[in-house]
């Protein structure tokens, strides 16, 4: 036995053993009667002198060892002495584990801890932060009163602490010190109002925590921090989630005023159905004013929304909660799809959002039917997941699934557990009560149950079957009959009892049998269950009340066995009823109104969910799965009447206001102005020129003062020049250009291009129309002084922008000219951007033209003066205006080989215009060619194999194409904001051929004029799960504004966004299918780096576009 002890405790031991040269061996007992059970002593006897060790890591294996027993749940608090000497270590991995030790025994040992109380405070100082913030957990464990102002002490200095970390420790230390001394609360309170300020996801849950436990009921601290914490939801860690979650929850229910009411005008709209026109006018005016929605209590449920989609359980569930107490009830529904995802988790989490789900189900039974087979019971389920299915199965029942889900419940009966089957058969009677037209055919259903072979659904049938019967009796005595039969082959009591009750109550529909029911029960009285012989009783009274010939002495006999049961209700229940229905001398004057008593007509039982009554619980809390209210629940309050003043949650925008942007206009106007100065007097002459000349739409003036400079920037920066320009009358001149260029262009653009080598100035049309072949026509040093005019010519722009007051806002409205959506023939297009057709609707209430959909800028400009500030607010909703693409690529992908189409051959490509078959498809043009010597008949579109979703316009049958001919047609797909592939069949007369069309990520995209501030703003909603970024390396030149431009836009189709800082350019658009915006950063960087940043919903398509324009602007 010592041999083996001895090996057991050599092999716990390991390496530290050896390394303390075999101390530990010579302690170990021989005796063999001891050996086995004191190797636990001595393994602690190694740890112990391993602590006490010389070398470090003897000490942090012992560390490590003994943290490993505390993770297993074993006792480790007798080396205590030996683990706090340690906490002086000079080691930090030591120090680290011998803090994580005192956090978990500091409570228990609080004499030992309180000794190295001093070197807690010194540690508090330490430089490490994890030494700073464990300190602070050890020193808050200590649980004893006496350290109550070091402790706060310590609090006050960690919340100011540089380390967002050890602020997040300070708010857990709060809590630990409001439990130890509540009196403490004032200090804390102001501790954190401090915190609840920080800037940190990694505060925030925690000091939010703190709040919820020292001081819920302090909304004003809420206030001035209500947005930051709806802005950094998405970023919290989460269990933070959870609590702000629920904090806010709470908060919205005091400060905004019930969505719901505008529901439930809308339901009771026609009930005052003779009302006059005018006092109806003045009720729909009433309901009116008060449903307007903050824009705060908007910003919290659309803030919350993508966190619907958390791998957390919890933040989901919390979420639900939350769209369930708060937002307008049209938009509950978008949670059901998340809920029904958790029902994939374990067990527990099943449990909790089940009995969710069938609280929501009661009141809003529409919202799950959609899902009503993820309900469906599983075999492997648990009984408790079973009935809370099945509890959910009927409240979603209704006329239109209730023969599916009976066929589902005949199913269930068969069950072999037992309580799910009686569950199952509850669930049928309640479906019976709740839809009349299968009340009938439930009841039949259940009478075949009561031949079943197991005694427990026959029992649970003949109790669903009494409450149906007790709801229309007259009808089925059959059934009364048939149950009467069941008595001597039923013996669970519940049952008997109730078979007995139905006699009773109908002893006068069934007179022959009632009567021989009773003969039996007395027989067998003395035998029969407390509940069965109560019922004997009733039914004895019942019979001697309506048939007193027949049953007089049989109910004597069971009143007398009755009298001396060793029950004493049963023996008060025969003396009550004695005196009550057999008169005599010293009955009193109830006896005259027995048969009242007895025979009076019982309501029906009403068949209702568990679930009804716990509405008023808030959604996943203890309280609502207890349906009792828990210690620490804080209820849910009442929408207020009348809105709290929103104004007191203002402060923190205009904080963030004072913070960027004055540096905003000093980065825009400062730089440019120092830098490129020279050039201010040709800005301001430029201008005039453009103003004086906008009618006639000549460009003599522009030229003669900018020359060649303002024809090249048109080449790649004319998103950015037009977004930004100063006047109408630049636009004017612009669209005068391109008339120009459609005349002159065509004819004399060869001559001009070798021209336009030696002259200096040159028309602007001749300019646009050799940039088409400017790479083989320039030479180095004529494409850099163009790049070089061209960045001038993006940055005096940028200097315009912040001399005009709100002028851009309706600046980029009157850019509309659709014209460019045709021509495909150059690679740049000024952004002109294109107007929906709700706004154009809007527009038209403005006096504007009914008979175009395209807004002239003539009518434009007079709407603009009739109504500035009804434009401005038309405007304001629409300022996501799709703008025209900044460049089309010209590349082709090729749709069918000659050789494999048998001559005809198709090519297809982009035009990166709006598809005129659907505002959610993309346009694709192809080019069909015939190589053959013969015509080629009925080319069409035959069938189409797309993926689920995805939609196709084709284009027209074409009859015939001539030999050696082309024709261009063009196709509208919904690749519903995926790159997966739309094959189809492109068909001829005699043959058809499989052919596929696959989008470019890019191409899913349409361009957005959006302003610097919308663009921030979006951005900043965009972060966490819907960011992206990666780092890019390159040569400095390939970082200029013209290239960065051109490369990305060659990738994708996005708009410019004007920026005032010059390393950082913006790119918006947004998905063709949903609408998702899609914001492109690429942020310079010291040396030869950039960041490139996408921020998206669509994050699958986020990160494939930065794959794609990761080496396209890497390369040189």
């Amino acid at each position: 036995m010592s041999s083996n002890s001895f090996a057991y405790n050599e092999q716990s031991g390991g390496g530290e053993a050896t390394e303390l040269g075999q101390e530990a061996t010579s302690a170990i007992s021989p005796s063999g009667a001891f050996g086995l059970f004191s190797s636990d002593l001595k393994k602690n006897e190694d740890l112990k002198q391993m602590l006490e060790s010389n070398k470090d890591s003897a000490k942090l294996d012992a560390m490590k060892r003994i943290v490993g027993m505390i993770a297993k749940g074993k006792n480790a608090s007798e080396l205590f002495p030996a683990v706090v000497k340690n906490v002086a270590s000079k080691n930090i991995e030591i120090k680290k584990l011998v803090y994580v030790y005192l956090v978990r025994y500091a409570e228990e040992q609080q004499d030992l801890a309180l000794l190295s109380i001093s070197t807690f405070q010194r540690a508090l100082k330490d430089p490490n932060q994890l030494i700073r913030a464990s300190a602070l957990r050890v020193l808050s464990s200590i649980r004893v009163p006496i350290i109550v102002p070091i402790m706060m002490l310590a609090i006050k200095e960690a919340s100011a602490d540089l380390s967002p970390y050890v602020r997040k420790n300070a708010a857990h230390a709060i809590q630990k010190l409001y439990s130890l001394d509540p009196d403490q609360k004032e200090m804390l309170i102001e501790v954190i109002e401090k915190l609840l300020k920080d800037k940190s996801t990694l505060v925030a849950g925690s000091v939010v925590m703190a709040f919820e436990e020292v001081c819920p009921d302090r909304i004003d601290l809420i206030h001035k921090n209500y947005r930051k914490l709806c802005n950094l939801l998405v970023d919290v860690e989460e269990w933070g989630q959870v609590v702000i979650i629920h904090m806010l929850t709470r908060y919205a229910r005091t400060q905004f005023i019930s969505p719901w009411k505008e529901d439930d005008c809308l339901e009771d709209n026609g009930k005052n159905f003779y009302d006059s026109e005018e006092e109806q006018k003045e009720k729909t005016d009433k309901r009116k004013k008060p449903y307007a929605m903050d824009p705060d209590h908007r910003l919290l449920i659309r803030n919350t929304k993508p966190l619907l989609q958390s791998r957390n359980a919890a933040v989901v569930m919390a979420v639900a909660q939350l769209y369930w107490h708060i937002s307008p009830k049209s938009e509950t529904g978008i949670i059901s799809k998340s809920l029904v995802r958790l029902l994939r988790s374990n067990r527990e989490v099943q449990y909790i959002v089940l009995q969710n789900i069938a609280t929501m189900s009661i009141q809003r039974k529409g919202m799950f039917e959609p899902y009503l087979k993820s309900f469906y019971v599983r075999s492997t389920d648990p009984t408790m997941i079973k009935t809370l299915k099945l509890e959910i199965l009927t409240n979603l029942a209704n006329e239109a699934n209730i023969s599916t889900l009976l066929r589902e419940f005949q199913t269930y009966v068969k069950s072999q557990d037992k309580q799910f089957a009686a569950a199952t058969i509850q669930t049928i009677g309640r479906c019976a009560t709740n839809i009349s037209e299968v009340t009938d055919t439930c009841l039949n259903g259940l009478v075949c149950l009561l031949s079943n072979r197991d005694e427990i659904v026959v029992a649970e049938s003949v109790v669903v079957i009494k409450k149906l019967l007790q709801m229309q009796p007259v009808q089925h005595g059959e059934i009364i009959k048939h149950m009467a039969k069941l008595l001597d082959s039923i013996t669970v009591p519940v049952a008997r009892a109730n078979i007995l009750w139905l006699i009773g109550e109908n002893c006068e529909r069934v007179p022959k049998i009632a009567p021989d029911v009773l003969r039996k029960m007395a027989k067998s009285f003395t035998s029969e269950d407390d509940l069965v012989k109560l019922q004997i009783l009733n039914l004895g009274a019942k019979l001697y009340l309506t048939n007193s010939k027949q049953t007089k002495l049989l109910t004597q006999y069971i009143l007398n066995l009755g009298k001396y049961d060793q029950n004493y209700d049963i023996r008060d229940r025969t003396r009550f009823i004695r005196q009550l229905i057999v008169p005599n001398e010293k009955s009193g004057a109830l006896s005259k109104y027995a048969k009242k008593i007895f025979l009076a007509q019982k309501p029906a039982p009403l068949l209702e969910s568990p679930f009804k009554d716990r509405d008023h619980f808030q959604l996943g809390t203890l309280s609502h799965s207890l349906n009792i209210k828990a210690t620490g629940y804080l209820e849910l309050s009442n929408w207020p009447e009348v809105a709290p003043n929103p104004s007191v949650r203002n402060v923190e925008v205009l904080e963030l206001a004072k913070e960027w942007t004055p540096a905003g206009k000093a980065k825009k106007e400062n730089p440019a102005k120092k830098f490129y100065s020279e050039s201010e007097e040709e800005e301001d002459s430029s201008d005039s020129s453009s103003d004086s000349e906008s009618e006639s739409g000549s460009e003599s003036g522009e030229q003669g003062e900018k020359g060649d400079s303002n024809d090249d920037s048109n080449e790649d920066s004319s998103s950015e020049h037009e977004s930004d320009s100063g006047s109408e009358s630049e636009i004017e001149n612009k669209r005068a250009a391109k008339k120009n260029f459609k005349t002159k262009g065509k004819s004399d653009s060869e001559d001009e291009e070798k021209e336009n080598e030696k002259s200096t100035t040159s028309d602007s049309s001749n300019a646009e129309s050799s940039s088409i072949e400017e790479s083989s026509s320039d030479s180095e040093s004529e494409s850099e002084s163009e790049s070089e005019s061209e960045f001038r010519k993006v940055t005096k722009e940028k200097e315009k922008k912040p001399r005009q007051n709100r002028r851009p806002l309706t600046k980029d409205v009157s850019l509309l000219d659709l014209d460019d959506f045709n021509p495909v023939s150059t690679p740049v297009v000024l952004p002109t951007p294109a107007l929906p057709p709700r706004l154009i609707a809007d527009l038209e209430g403005l006096n504007l033209s009914t008979s175009s959909s395209v807004i002239s800028r003539t009518s434009f400009s007079q709407v603009f003066l009739q109504g500035q500030a009804a434009l401005r607010e038309v405007f304001d909703e629409y300022w996501h205006l799709v703008s025209t693409p900044v460049f089309v690529p010209m590349k082709t992908h090729v749709l069918l080989h000659r050789m494999s189409g048998k001559g005809l051959a198709a090519h297809y490509f982009f035009p990166r215009h709006p598809c005129i078959f659907g505002d959610k498809m993309v346009s694709v043009q192809i080019t069909l060619n015939n190589s053959t010597d013969r015509k080629i008949e009925n080319i069409h579109i035959g069938e189409k194999k797309l993926p689920a979703g995805m939609q196709m316009h084709v284009f027209n049958p074409i009859e015939s194409l001539e030999p050696e001919g082309s024709i261009t047609v063009s196709m509208g797909i919904d690749f519903c904001d995926s790159t997966q592939t739309a094959n189809f069949q492109l068909c001829t007369k005699d043959d058809s051929f499989n052919v596929n069309i696959q989008p470019p990520v890019g191409e899913l995209l349409l361009p957005v004029a959006m302003s610097e501030k919308d663009f921030k703003k979006e951005q900043g909603m965009l972060t966490g799960m819907n960011e992206t970024s990666t780092i890019i390396i390159a040569a400095p030149q390939n970082f200029t504004p013209p290239v960065i431009l051109q490369k990305v836009a060659n990738v994708a189709n996005v708009g410019v966004v004007p920026s005032g800082q010059d390393n950082i350019h913006r790119f918006a658009a947004k998905t063709v299918h949903s609408g998702s915006l899609m914001l492109v950063t690429v942020e310079l960087k010291e040396g030869s780096t950039a960041q490139l940043i996408i921020n998206t919903e669509k994050t699958v398509i986020g990160s494939v576009l930065l794959r794609e324009l990761k080496p396209v602007l890497s390369q040189g």
